[in-house]
């Protein structure tokens, strides 16, 4: 096992225009978590859906923590280095293109922090719940990369101004950001999933 390695699921596409699909899962997750929902979004994708790395009270997550919203900055550094050399490898392995990241909560805010810290591993990203990753991130160029900003109005992890502030930073980065506010908490609702699946569909058909 190499150090770049991540307990993983791949499924190969299905459909040659569906873009492939990096499945990042929330706190307590696992790499079976969002096969389904990645399926829901992007039927013919491939889908490739790591296992986070760190263990909090035996919990898989992406990165540290500190306290509820608090990260280790330092921490969320390393694992989205770690986390882009094993999408770099799984490309090589599995023969795809830059993925499109789908990361609920913990897997959102490690997606976006590969986005601002590495952001030629990601195609674009559809973030679901996701807060601010690093208190002064480096300078990204993101090039128009389209990401989709889900939140939910009534969460009661991530504050309404930290996620306007994501879509903020990111938008200053060059993404082309798409950032909708919920009437939800923190988990997903089928308006999540349809929101997704649309803004995907629009996303292959620029690509196409």
């Amino acid at each position: 096992m190499t150090e770049s390695s991540f307990i993983h699921r791949f499924e190969p596409a299905t459909s040659a225009g569906s873009p492939p699909l990096l499945l990042l899962h929330g706190t307590g997750g696992d790499e079976n978590d969002l096969l389904g929902l990645g399926k829901m979004i992007s039927p013919g994708s491939a889908l490739l859906s790591p296992r986070g790395r760190v263990l909090e009270h035996g919990m898989p997550r992406f990165f540290r923590r500190l306290a509820e919203g608090v990260f280790d900055e330092e921490d969320v550094r390393r694992r989205a280095r770690e986390l882009g050399d094993f999408v770099a490898d799984a490309r090589q392995r599995y023969g795809i293109a830059a993925p499109v990241a789908v990361g609920f909560s913990n897997g959102a805010n490690i997606a976006a922090a590969l986005l601002l810290l590495e952001p030629e591993v990601l195609a674009g990203a559809i973030l679901l719940r996701a807060m601010v990753p690093l208190s002064d991130p480096p300078t990204a160029d993101l090039a128009t990369k389209p990401v989709l900003l889900l939140s939910g109005q009534g969460d009661p992890i991530v504050p309404a101004g930290n996620s306007a502030r994501l879509a903020t930073l990111l938008s200053q980065a060059g993404a082309s950001v798409t950032h909708r506010v919920l009437p939800a908490g923190h988990q997903l609702s089928q308006a999540d999933v349809t929101l997704a699946r649309d803004w995907i569909g629009n996303v292959e058909a620029k690509a196409a």
